[in-house]
């Protein structure tokens, strides 16, 4: 067979395993469905620019030695995350899910792998829609890998804060593709592919099962736990906690850029939040919009207080993190609590965000440059606990396939509390322990850190080859 007959074969046996476009291709949509679309759209859009915010935000927090890095790994990140989520990622989180109603679409093609146990179904993980293959002619699919993947993308460049100034570059490579490909994507499906936690009202009467409206505990606290695992396997910065047991002071090198970025990413979580309804014509938007607004300035003004009262001077950087800590914690209820609740549960994540940093710098040795771990781990954990407490059933109805609205401890079920704690113990254990394996495995092979020369002189000289700032 010459070369071009075995290139012929080869293309028809590609096009086999992919569906016909014309049958993938959805009725056609009314106008109410393609405003849906472009607002799933147009959200996604905001949420990469959150990148930006990230960037700027973790390399203000930073020292200028190692500020190429710090950039360049929130640059790199989306690439590399992008391509794993799109190669196996998009599959395995919402391979098993069917139909996109707000989106206009017909039923696609899914499957969920699935366990049986005593009568009851539980989701593992999603086994279609890899590589897009089989939803390439879907609008709705589409739109919904793109929102997904900036979703990941958050959570995957959450410990490049808490692990900058001394992780190995081609480490931090490694890692995107196992964030991408596999560890975010698994507790996804957990929660909002259908499986198993999102099974819990189903299945044992839990409420509406684990829920999370945006993200607190899917995007924030996943990335706040991988977090600490690669930090405690890293260790600290040389020079960070000294022999004498002083704390060595390393603060970031641009305050300024540092509050830019945190000012972008609050814009950028308007995205976030309210395009996690999938449809411009779901009012809710309005609370949704409001909620995350008070939670993020009441987070900043607990912060800052806290820590004005307890050392006679307003700390900024701190005020910045209890901006983003109020944030985190409204993502997961910010559909289902009223504006008063949303303000404690912001002032609650402010001063949360004050005590974590404290707590895991001072007492567990935790060395994180940014804070991430306080803010989008400890934060994240009590957004998905907040819901199961002050959802006032107002919103919800059906979700997860239980009748009814959604409804708290403060408002009547607190069954529903019970599947946010199993809900954010799992992620908790399995994250956890997922991620400290993988870390272990790199430490054994080519190694998480670069070499004490290399941290001493900055990563950007000898671990990037060029310098930020550059003497003239």
């Amino acid at each position: 067979m010459n070369p071009s007959h075995r290139f012929a074969v080869g293309l028809a046996a590609v096009m086999l395993l992919v569906p016909s476009i014309a049958a993938a291709a959805p009725l056609s949509a009314g106008p109410e469905q393609s405003l849906n679309l472009a607002w799933v759209l147009v959200a996604g859009f905001l949420v990469m620019f959150m990148q930006l915010g990230f960037a700027l935000l973790e390399t203000g927090f930073t020292r200028s030695k190692n500020a190429v890095n710090t950039m360049a790994m929130n640059l790199v990140i989306y690439p590399i995350g992008l391509l794993g989520f799109f190669l196996t990622g998009y599959g395995l989180m919402l391979g098993g899910v069917g139909q996109y109603a707000s989106l206009g679409t017909m039923t696609i093609g899914h499957h969920e792998l699935t366990l049986n146990v005593a009568g009851r179904a539980f989701g593992i993980v999603g086994l279609t829609k890899f590589a897009l293959l089989s939803v390439a002619g879907d609008p709705g699919s589409l739109a919904m890998f793109l929102f997904a993947v900036v979703f990941m993308d958050t959570a995957a460049t959450i410990p490049t804060g808490a692990m900058a100034e001394r992780w190995k570059f081609s480490a931090f490579f490694i890692y995107g593709l196992f964030m991408s490909m596999f560890l975010y994507p698994l507790y996804g499906n957990w929660v909002w592919g259908g499986g198993w936690l999102a099974q819990l009202g189903v299945n044992f009467g839990l409420g509406h099962g684990h829920v999370d409206f945006a993200g607190s505990s899917v995007v924030h606290m996943t990335g706040g736990v991988t977090a600490l695992a690669g930090t405690l396997v890293l260790g600290p910065r040389i020079g960070k906690f000294r022999r004498d047991q002083a704390i060595g002071a390393m603060p970031g090198h641009n305050l300024p850029m540092a509050i830019t970025g945190t000012l972008i990413l609050a814009f950028g979580w308007f995205g976030f939040n309210c395009g996690s309804t999938f449809a411009a014509s779901d009012s809710r938007i309005a609370l949704i919009a409001v909620n995350t607004m008070l939670s993020s300035a009441a987070g900043a003004l607990a912060a800052l207080l806290a820590m004005w009262l307890r050392y006679g001077r307003p700390d900024i950087a701190i005020t910045c993190n209890g901006l983003l800590g109020g944030l985190v914690a409204i993502t997961a209820p910010c559909a289902f609590v009223s504006p008063l609740a949303a303000i404690l549960i912001g002032i609650v994540a402010g001063l949360i965000t004050d005590w974590s940093v404290i707590m895991l710098e001072r007492h567990l040795h935790v060395d994180d440059p940014v804070g991430a771990i306080a803010v989008h781990g400890v934060c994240g954990m009590w957004g998905a606990l907040a819901l199961g407490i002050f959802a006032d059933g107002t919103y919800g109805v059906g979700w997860n396939g239980v009748a009814g609205p959604v409804r708290g401890l403060l408002f009547g079920d607190s069954s529903q509390l019970l599947a946010q704690i199993i809900g954010v113990s799992t992620n908790l254990v399995a994250i956890f322990s997922l991620s400290m394996a993988f870390f272990a495995i790199v430490e054994r092979t080519i190694g998480n850190r670069v070499a004490a020369e290399v941290e001493w002189s900055g990563l950007d000289t000898l671990e990037m080859g060029s310098d930020a700032y550059p003497k003239s």
